[in-house]
């Protein structure tokens, strides 16, 4: 599912060359990479949102219903959420009221903190959150379109881009043997 035309080139392959022809040699590589995983983002994104539009959710949605499912208690504060999805306040709120509407969470009162807001994830929210899970699991993980092998190196390099940016504290090994 192409987002535009197939053209007969690569043209970020093409931005490389005119990198180097331009004098910047020595960052061509570099460019090539951040603008191949920007494009990358939104093929990504795009499959998602197509497997998931049917169900009424959005990818980032999604991920709401996912880490309440995944929660010990099927709710968190909605500063953890966009804490533990690296989005800002406003990007939770919009999203887990879209999911209120919907009858797939509920906010209720912080008890631990009277001025927060905890989200908690419906039994229609779990029923939905496993239906798409099966879709996205189908759909996009599974059809990536990288050989398995490939899969654990492509991400410890990805993980090695999120480390140098502080994306997070924990720099060790991140995949189980």
């Amino acid at each position: 599912m192409p987002l535009s035309p197939r053209l007969p080139f690569d043209p970020i392959a093409e931005a490389r060359r005119h990198w180097g022809d331009h004098g910047w040699e020595d960052v061509a590589p570099a460019m090539a990479v951040v603008t191949s995983i920007m494009r990358v983002q939104q093929i990504l994104l795009a499959r998602a949102d197509t497997v998931l539009r049917p169900l009424g959710l959005t990818f980032a949605r999604y991920e709401i219903l996912m880490l309440l499912l995944f929660s010990r208690k099927g709710l968190l504060p909605l500063g953890k959420i966009g804490e533990r999805l690296q989005v800002n306040a406003a990007s939770v709120t919009s999203a887990v009221g879209r999911l209120e509407r919907d009858g797939l969470v509920t906010k209720v009162p912080n008890p631990i903190d009277r001025r927060g807001t905890l989200a908690r994830i419906t039994r229609n929210g779990r029923l939905l959150a496993r239906r798409a899970t099966t879709r996205i699991n189908a759909q996009v993980f599974a059809a990536l379109g990288v050989d398995p092998p490939h899969l654990d190196v492509l991400f410890e390099a990805l993980r090695t881009l999120r480390v140098a940016a502080g994306d997070f504290d924990q720099p060790g090994p991140a995949l189980q043997a």
